[in-house]
């Protein structure tokens, strides 16, 4: 593409909140070259994290949520109003219509307009396509091409089939989610597996030994194991306390970080696990840390880093940067965790959903220090050679070259 403009590549994030998603994206819109591909990136949420990515790319805060749909879905719920076969349903659809009229709608027509406006070349839908039909409809009416990242299993429902005959390409980031596609029907021309990207180097270099423990206000000799994710349910904290007693009554000193902020709607998931806490007299041993800007620092200062996800990570960013920071891990053995890690070389992996198994595998941690320094310098080496950010946006910028010259 040289002596060519550069095209205009139009990132839509619509997570549920700031965490590894939002995180790769912008790994990969920092290394983009500058002379074929210009990044413009918009986000249906704002705050901090959000609005800094305007230090490195045009961004653009399109709101995507106007009424609070969620929260009255879950308060009907509680309520068990959502229940009644004839009241549960027209309740349901009511929510539907209204979240589609009150936030889908406006969000659409400001990204339809921005698109045309900025005479987009490509866009790249950065989440599922359940929640970035606006990105796909976009394109399918500006006739723009659309890539999809997916980061997670897919289930078979008839919407998400119809979904995923809209975009162009498919960019899994791991070949059990490129398979969960295939599943939907998605053709294996239309899918390239390209494992997420992160500056190592920069992670590295960010890093400063003792800042996190220091801050949190940690006992130097005291053993930490973090689990790193956002609050919400499906990440594995409770799963996480189930283990606590356990290992608070073999482990002196322990103190155990749920690292990560949380999300607007799941506000009533930490109150319920702070509630638990305290009821379970565990105030001494776990700490909530809340939303954290200095990750690299917070991994050196985790004796174990944990990912106890209950349903499949995709990949997760927790698995490469503890990794690439040559932390003791430990993570379920599915899903992306099980891609990357090899248990016993470079983590130990546990039988998911089994808080006993789990407690076992950090206690062999505890109990055995070397094993803990020979699974983190042999998952730096791995992390090192597979998650490189340089070798991540080729990748990409090669997908992009052939979806365009197909168009």
């Amino acid at each position: 593409m040289k002596g060519t403009a550069a095209r205009t590549v139009l990132y839509v994030e619509n997570g549920i909140g700031y965490g590894g998603a939002a995180i790769c994206m912008r790994h990969l819109v920092r290394n983009l070259d500058p002379e074929r591909y210009r990044p413009l990136v918009v986000t249906g949420r704002s705050g901090p994290d959000y609005a800094s990515i305007a230090s490195e790319a045009e961004w653009h805060h399109i709101r995507d949520r106007h009424l609070d749909v969620v929260g009255w879905r879950r308060r009907l719920r509680d309520a068990g109003r959502l229940d009644g076969p004839l009241l549960g349903l027209l309740l349901r659809q009511a929510l539907a219509r209204l979240d589609d009229l009150g936030n889908f709608l406006p969000f659409f027509l400001r990204l339809l307009r921005l698109a045309r406006q900025r005479r987009v070349d490509l866009i790249h839908a950065n989440n599922e396509p359940l929640c970035n039909r606006a990105a796909l409809l976009t394109g399918r009416l500006l006739g723009i091409p659309v890539v999809c990242h997916v980061r997670g299993d897919q289930s078979g429902s008839r919407m998400m089939h119809r979904l995923y005959r809209l975009p162009d390409h498919f960019i899994p980031v791991s070949h059990w989610i490129s398979d969960s596609v295939g599943r939907l029907g998605v053709p294996a021309d239309k899918r390239t597996v390209i494992y997420d990207g992160i500056d190592l180097q920069a992670l590295e270099a960010r890093a400063e030994p003792g800042r996190f423990r220091r801050e949190q206000g940690l006992p130097e000799q005291a053993f930490t194991v973090g689990l790193v994710g956002l609050l919400i349910p499906w990440k594995g904290q409770r799963l996480f306390l189930d283990a606590a007693h356990r290992l608070a009554e073999q482990i002196p000193g322990l103190r155990l970080l749920l690292v990560g902020g949380t999300p607007d709607e799941c506000r009533d998931y930490e109150a319920e696990l702070r509630e638990r806490v305290r009821a379970e007299g565990l105030e001494q041993v776990v700490h909530f840390t809340g939303h954290l800007t200095d990750m690299p620092s917070a991994y050196l200062g985790l004796d174990v880093v944990v990912s106890a996800s209950t349903s499949p990570e995709p990949l997760g960013t927790v698995v490469i940067e503890s990794m690439a920071l040559g932390r003791p891990l430990v993570a379920p053995n599915h899903g992306g965790a099980a891609e990357m890690a090899e248990h016993e070389r470079s983590a130990l992996l546990f039988r998911p959903g089994d808080s006993s198994d789990l407690a076992t595998q950090i206690l062999r941690l505890y109990r055995d220090p070397d094993l803990g320094r020979r699974l983190g310098a042999a998952a730096r080496e791995h992390a090192f050679a597979t998650f490189d950010v340089a070798r991540h946006a080729a990748q990409v910028q090669a997908l992009y070259d052939r979806v365009l010259a197909a168009t």
